[in-house]
């Protein structure tokens, strides 16, 4: 699995690592946060920010996201897009970094792209003009046992899902 290192202005990506935890009920292992405060020394957040992706990369890599092109969290985690089996992705939000958590165990371009879907398809406009929502109805139902109610028409988890707690709040 792909270790994943958010790098965002103070506090942002403390903030995502705990939607993370949230969404997950606990950590998942290999997650770590720079937050990058105003009086931060880029040079000391660069060299922290290279012992991070150290500590979190996998056999299939590392993925860092970050903030905003241009800002000083994009130019440390800039960086590190040099270092073997890391890619790093601008315009981090919450939508990329669940599909990057739910995508850790695939390669690492399919990791990334992955993310980059995530980060524009969960980006809505919602108000009067957005069309009203279709009702309920089910149209998976060919997939569901003939029992089962409309309302069921989730995507289900896989068999081999890990669903227990992390409490690890360091994430590893």
């Amino acid at each position: 699995m792909a270790g994943i290192l958010i790098i965002a202005h103070a506090p942002f990506a403390t903030a995502l690592r705990d939607c993370i935890s949230h969404i997950y009920g606990g950590l998942p292992a290999r997650i770590g946060v720079i937050d990058v405060s105003p009086n931060c020394e880029p040079t000391e957040m660069v060299a922290f920010a290279y012992s991070e992706i150290e500590r979190l990369k996998e056999e299939n890599g590392a993925l860092v996201l970050t903030d905003m092109f241009g800002a000083t969290p994009a130019n440390i985690a800039g960086r590190l897009a040099t270092v073997p089996n890391v890619r790093v992705l601008c315009g981090v939000n919450l939508p990329m970094l669940v599909r990057a958590v739910c995508y850790r165990a695939t390669p690492l371009d399919t990791l990334v792209d992955k993310a980059l879907t995530g980060a524009t398809k969960g980006v809505h406009a919602i108000g009067p003009a957005t069309p009203a929502p279709v009702p309920a109805s089910c149209d998976c139902s060919p997939a569901l046992p003939p029992d089962a109610a409309p309302g069921d028409c989730l995507p289900a988890l896989p068999a081999e899902a890990d669903l227990t707690q992390k409490t690890d709040a360091a994430g590893l």
